[in-house]
């Protein structure tokens, strides 16, 4: 009967065991995914700070031509057409930079909350081993109580075809 029990506590240590290995696993398979997340929004954000720059230098650049067009231009209705074909231009520029600041503001707060979960999932990774280093020694300890069960039956089973 007592080894009947060491017999099922040893199988629900295997069972719990394994259980910890699988959820390890996953939980390491959700670690590398999101640091792939992770680097992928970074190049975003590399590539959305490029784009951003050189928006800036575009807008600099059309400032500059909106002044020039301001102090040499005359009343013309040609000055007057580019005139307000710069203006609007310079416009859709600074809409589409603003547009860019806050998908960049975006990306990185998004960033940040990927960090912060990768974080997690790491600390669960590392109690999920933890976890298991502990099922895994409690289980060598039940195989060598069991053998030593199973020793000292197989003695006291010799000892009574002795008598």
């Amino acid at each position: 009967m007592a080894l009947e029990g060491i017999k099922q506590k040893m199988l629900a240590l295997n069972v719990k065991a394994e259980e910890a290995e699988t959820k390890n696993e996953e939980l390491t398979a959700k670690v590398k995914s999101l640091e792939q997340e992770n680097l992928a929004k970074e190049q975003e954000i590399t590539s959305l700070s490029h784009r951003n720059q050189l928006l800036e230098a575009e807008v600099e650049k059309l400032e500059g031509h909106v002044k020039e067009a301001k102090v040499g231009m005359n009343d013309s209705a040609q000055a007057a057409t580019q005139n307000e074909s710069l203006q609007r231009r310079l416009q859709l520029l600074e809409d589409e930079a603003e547009e860019s600041d806050k998908t960049l503001r975006e990306t990185n707060e998004k960033l940040r909350q990927t960090d912060i979960k990768a974080g997690h999932y790491e600390r669960k990774v590392q109690a999920l081993e933890e976890s298991r280093d502990q099922w895994e020694t409690k289980y060598e300890e039940m195989s060598k109580k069991y053998a030593e069960a199973n020793k000292a039956l197989e003695d006291f089973r010799r000892e009574i075809e002795g008598l």
